[in-house]
């Protein structure tokens, strides 16, 4: 009895040091297609493009690298924080937020995004175009030029200190269009 208790105790010990497991991370550079991945990271300075690709977790696009997704769907949020290039169009679905930050230049097209659209602080040229949107867009603080237009937003559409102010129109608005997209 005392070496089946013995053997039982050990382990119980062992499944508790075990490690725990966790979502697996892929890094892109190049093309991936109709694949599933847990997260995604493109790496510094890479080019990945995506086309009908499911994300599990989250797809982080890092410093210089450019992102070209097309009928993606992402479980989690789309973040780039001094990327090159976000693209993210043709049907994509996103469950989170896309957040763009002090990068280059984002487009957000024909796509459904539950959270928000987020840009902060980029350097070109950046849109938003017929999306749905189920939080709400904010535009802050851009300097290359933000156009948004023909999208449905639950929330609100917010856009202060942005150089030149943002342009756009037909966007339908549940909550308030505020600062500069007041007009849009």
């Amino acid at each position: 009895m005392k070496k089946v208790l013995g053997t039982a105790v050990a382990l119980t010990a062992a499944l508790a040091l075990a490690p725990t497991a966790s979502a697996e991370e892929r890094t892109c550079r190049g093309k991936l297609g109709a694949i599933t991945v847990d997260n995604l990271r493109v790496p510094d300075g890479a080019t990945c493009t995506l086309d009908g690709t499911y994300v599990k977790g989250t797809l982080k696009v890092e410093t210089g690298a450019t992102l070209n997704a097309s009928a993606i769907r992402v479980v989690g949020n789309v973040q780039a924080e001094n990327a090159k290039s976000v693209t993210v169009k043709g049907g994509s679905r996103v469950g989170g937020s896309v957040q763009v930050k002090q990068g280059g230049g984002a487009s957000v097209l024909d796509s459904t995004i539950s959270g928000d659209i987020q840009y902060d602080s980029n350097r070109t040229a950046l849109s938003a175009l017929r999306n749905r949107v189920g939080g709400s867009i904010q535009v802050i603080k851009n300097t290359g030029g933000v156009t948004i237009t023909a999208n449905r937003v639950d929330g609100n559409l917010q856009c202060k200190e942005n150089r030149p102010a943002p342009t756009g129109s037909g966007n339908v608005v549940q909550g308030n269009k505020e600062d500069q997209c007041a007009r849009l």
